[in-house]
C-alpha cells in the first residue's frame, strides 16, 4: 500500500502522526467536504488516513485478509441520525482505535520488544488524541490547571459532558432497604439486586452498565453492545425488546 514501510519505533510514530494529521483535517478544517463525502445513500464507506497527510472516504479493501487494519466499516451510515457534532465524535474515536491498530500492526510485523512498545506507545499517548481534539477536551485540558476534586468519577463510571441529556442512565442506583439506609451493591439479598434484563446476571461495580428509558430496566454494556463511548451520544436509549416492539406497531 505504501512504498516505504516503517520499521523502527520512530518510523513507526513518524507514519501514526501523518495519518493522525490527516484525519484532523477531515474532522475540523476540512469538514463540510468530509460530510458531504459520507453519504448514506452509498455502500458501507471508511475514512483513511493516510502517510502523505491526506484523507480519503473509500469503500474497504477487497483483500482479504487486508494489509493493514481497517477502519470502522459504514460511518457514512449514522450521518443523518445524529447531531453532527456527535457523528463527528464517534467516527474520531473509532479513528483513534485505527491510528492504534496499524501503529501496533507495525510493531508486531517487525518485532518489536516490550520496551520498543512501551516507547512507542509513549510517544504516541503525549499527543492530544482525535475524540479530544473534535470535542474541544484537549484545549480545556491545556488551559485549566490540575484539579482532583472533582468526584464525579470517583465510582469508575464514565462521566457525562455538560451537553449530554440527563436521560440516558449509566449506572444501576443503590437499593434502599426498610430502613431507608442504601445497601452496597452486591449484597447478597437477590430480591433487592439490580439484574441484567439480558443476561440475568447481578450488578458489579466494575461493570458498565445502562438503563432503558423505556422499560426502565438495566442492561450490562456487553449484551447489548453499548460501549460508554457510544452511550455519551445516545439522547434517549431504548433497549432491544423495547426497539423491536416500537418496529412493530
Amino acid at each position: 500500500m505504501e512504498n516505504s514501510v516503517p520499521r523502527t519505533v520512530e518510523e513507526v510514530f513518524s507514519d501514526f502522526k501523518s495519518r493522525r494529521v490527516a484525519l484532523i483535517k477531515a474532522l475540523t478544517t476540512e469538514v463540510e467536504k468530509f460530510y458531504q463525502q459520507c453519504d448514506p445513500e452509498k455502500e458501507n464507506l471508511c475514512l483513511y488516513g493516510l502517510p502523505n497527510e491526506t484523507w480519503e472516504v473509500n469503500l474497504p479493501v477487497e483483500e482479504v485478509p487486508p494489509e493493514l487494519p481497517e477502519p470502522a466499516l459504514g460511518i457514512n451510515f449514522a450521518r443523518d441520525g445524529m447531531q453532527e457534532k456527535d457523528w463527528l465524535s464517534l467516527v474520531a474515536v473509532h479513528s483513534d482505535s485505527w491510528l492504534l491498530s496499524v501503529a501496533f500492526y507495525f510493531g508486531a510485523r517487525f518485532g518489536f520488544g516490550k520496551s520498543e512498545r512501551k516507547r512507542l506507545f509513549q510517544m504516541i499517548n503525549d499527543l492530544p488524541t482525535l475524540f479530544e481534539v473534535v470535542t474541544g477536551a484537549a484545549k480545556q485540558a491545556h488551559d485549566a490547571p490540575h484539579n482532583n476534586s472533582n468526584k464525579s468519577k470517583s465510582n469508575g463510571k464514565p462521566r457525562q459532558p455538560e451537553s449530554q441529556p440527563k436521560a440516558v442512565k449509566v449506572s444501576p442506583p443503590k437499593m434502599e432497604n426498610e430502613s431507608g439506609e442504601e445497601e452496597e451493591e452486591g449484597e447478597e439479598d437477590e430480591h433487592g439486586a439490580t439484574l441484567c434484563g439480558a443476561c440475568g446476571d447481578k450488578y458489579a461495580t466494575d461493570e458498565f452498565w445502562i438503563c432503558c428509558d423505556i422499560c426502565e430496566r438495566w442492561f450490562h454494556g456487553k449484551c447489548v453492545k453499548i460501549t460508554p463511548a457510544k452511550a455519551e451520544h445516545i439522547k434517549q436509549y431504548k433497549c432491544p425488546s423495547c426497539s423491536n416492539k416500537r418496529a412493530k406497531v
